[in-house]
């Protein structure tokens, strides 16, 4: 995982504050990958209750992470029972690490 310590247990605190106390949050794409070299952070948050507003909540985790890594480029994936299933929610369950 091509990821700092500190900035993964950054994931986790901003995830928490957001979601709640229960969400969990894969990594997943190139920053799986210890061979590869930049790229985006590829995040699956995972939640086992409706979100009301997913697209907000999403953009705000985004916007908060970016601020923290300097700008780093965030991509947030929902997964919640009121959400419709994604294929990329496949792969990253697949490949994903939690961090």
């Amino acid at each position: 995982m091509r990821l700092a310590p500190h900035h993964a247990q950054r994931i986790v605190d901003e995830a928490r504050a957001l979601f709640g106390p229960q969400v969990q949050v894969r990594l997943f794409g190139s920053r799986v990958d210890d061979g590869a070299r930049g790229g985006d952070i590829d995040l699956l948050v995972t939640v086992a209750q409706p979100i009301a507003h997913p697209a907000l909540l999403a953009s705000r985790l985004g916007a908060r992470l970016q601020a923290a890594m300097s700008e780093q480029r965030i991509d947030v994936v929902r997964e919640a029972p009121n959400l419709p299933p994604l294929p990329i929610r496949r792969v990253a369950h697949e490949q994903g690490v939690l961090p």
